[in-house]
């Protein structure tokens, strides 16, 4: 459990100190995120677009809870359009299942973005 937390914490790090390379280290080659074709290589096509789309992003994490082999966080993505320089919030939801210190699947659930100045 605190392993896996730790994990998660590390990718967070990762993401908010802009390394993807270091963020996509949370992630096992055969990674399922639902909603997402599976494997390593669709994860990083998607997290690629969005680092282009939204440089500087950054993730807080709200609230982590750990049990056995998931970690389920609430969280903070803030970020700005690189075309439009428009700022917002978006708070979400993630579940992680994790296998060898790794995420093998995952759920989200984002709620609606908040516009910030």
């Amino acid at each position: 459990m605190a392993d896996n937390r730790a994990a998660l914490e590390r990718a967070i790090d990762d993401w908010n100190h802009d390394n993807l390379a270091g963020y996509m280290k949370l992630y096992d080659a055969g990674v399922v995120l639902h909603g997402l074709a599976p494997g390593i290589d669709a994860v990083r096509a998607m997290y690629e677009g969005v680092w282009a789309e939204y440089p500087g992003s950054r993730l807080t994490l709200d609230d982590v809870v750990a049990e056995g082999d998931k970690v389920a966080c609430r969280y903070t993505w803030r970020a700005g359009s690189a075309e439009t320089g428009d700022r917002f919030a978006m708070p979400g939801v993630t579940i992680l299942h994790f296998r060898e210190g790794r995420c093998v699947e995952r759920w989200d659930f984002e709620g609606g973005e908040q516009n910030v100045s």
